[in-house]
């Protein structure tokens, strides 16, 4: 068993969606010395990073940077717009929607909580192997003609089961129904992977994180936030200090924070900024759709069960793979862990035990998901799982007959 004062050789693969591996060009930018943050050479860095990220989260308005957790964007996205006892509507996907409407309660801010019921063939929740239905968010909207609902809260890419939902369909919804309420998105695991529109979607408050499609450690979380929102926070009578988006505004206008910002951590989101918009967005979304393809063929034809039921919502982020019953996943992954040096995702809440996540994401390519499933592969068989066929195999075809359309070098 590995531990802290071994140093096996070789790079340990990291193939949990998040934190994801850190790219070698991200951890040269963060070595860099640090600056005075109230100088003038972290201005100049300040407003470039500051448009480079309205780039990735689409968006002409302006997007929050704080030194936090996506969990710390979580909690500034409600204490800006609500006010306690406040009603939000907000929709179960799985264990990251559920931790936000946790949240929410204990800021006191009045929940519903919309979801699909029952459990399906495998005995796992029908809510968690689904994205968000937005016809249910209609039917709630148009029963509230009081308008009691402030805002509309759902997570776009769930990182506990590998299902996205269609957040244009939820804006219509919201439309459809005339309802003022705000749309608070939830994409920490999605941005940067999955196609994210803030301003076409007509998204109000956009939530995302450092450590997924971005590459970089944790630590920095964002939000992205419409004038519609702006003009609500101005209503909030949640307290608040340090979330606090107006004095942030203002500061960020000229480049800096009101509070001292996370420097270092500021060079590697401008160098991944960078990086992204070098490859082009469409090509970053096209290369995890490919990767998710190629891993999902090797999950078929082992026989097993994709956590996300429903193929139109398949997250290019991560695969879930459901473990027969009485399989307990968490072993699985150990032994992978302790014989092949691999990290792959535990199965999380209502899930957990009965399913493990492979993520696709960030700085990758197919010869690191080749050897992740070859690790998977073999870790299901140490572990007496009788598999269909070769998942190996499956994705060597898969990746040969799809070859990536751009980032590959020139032949000599």
């Amino acid at each position: 068993m590995l531990t802290l004062d071994a140093h096996p050789s070789g790079r340990h693969f990291l193939q949990i969606p998040g934190p994801s591996p850190v790219p070698d060009r991200i951890l040269r930018a963060m070595s860099l010395p640090t600056i005075d943050h109230r100088g003038p050479e972290f201005g100049v860095l300040g407003q470039k990073l500051l448009a480079g990220i309205q780039q990735i989260f689409k968006t002409r308005h302006p997007v929050i940077i704080y030194p936090a957790s996506g969990t710390g964007a979580w909690e500034a996205a409600l204490a800006n717009v609500a006010s306690p006892g406040d009603l939000v509507l907000m929709y179960e996907t799985g264990h990251f929607s559920s931790l936000w409407h946790k949240m929410a309660t204990r800021l006191g801010v009045k929940t519903e909580f919309l979801s699909l019921p029952g459990t399906d063939d495998t005995g796992l929740p029908v809510t968690w192997r689904n994205g968000v239905q937005a016809d249910l968010i209609e039917k709630r909207l148009r029963e509230d003609s009081s308008h009691q609902i402030r805002a509309v809260c759902v997570v776009h890419n769930e990182t506990s089961t590998g299902a996205t939902s269609d957040i244009a369909a939820v804006r219509r919804a919201i439309d459809a129904a005339g309802h003022p309420a705000l749309l608070m998105v939830d994409t920490i695991s999605g941005l940067a992977c999955a196609d994210f529109r803030h301003d076409e979607w007509g998204v109000d408050v956009t939530i995302s994180g450092s450590q997924k499609g971005l590459m970089l450690p944790p630590g920095i979380s964002f939000n992205a936030i419409s004038p519609k929102a702006i003009e609500a926070s101005k209503q909030s009578k949640m307290p608040k200090s340090y979330w606090a988006w107006d004095e942030i505004l203002e500061s960020n206008k000229t480049g800096y924070w009101p509070y001292t910002p996370n420097t270092n951590l500021l060079y590697g989101l401008h160098e991944a900024i960078e990086m992204i918009l070098e490859e082009g967005l469409d090509n970053v979304f096209a290369r995890h759709q490919r990767w998710g393809a190629g891993v999902r063929a090797a999950v078929n034809a082992w026989g097993l069960p994709i956590q996300c039921a429903d193929p139109a919502v398949y997250s290019p982020v991560l695969t879930g793979v459901i473990t027969p019953a009485g399989v307990d996943a968490d072993a699985i992954r150990r032994l992978i862990y302790q014989r092949f040096d691999m990290s792959l995702g535990m199965g999380l809440g209502k899930v957990k035990g009965r399913m493990f996540r492979i993520g696709h994401l960030g700085d990758c390519n197919d010869l690191t998901l080749m050897a992740t499933l070859s690790g998977a592969e073999m870790g299901l068989k140490l572990s007496g799982v009788k598999i269909a066929g070769s998942g190996v195999q499956a994705a060597m075809d898969y990746f040969m007959a799809h070859p990536q359309q751009s980032g590959l070098r020139a032949a000599a």
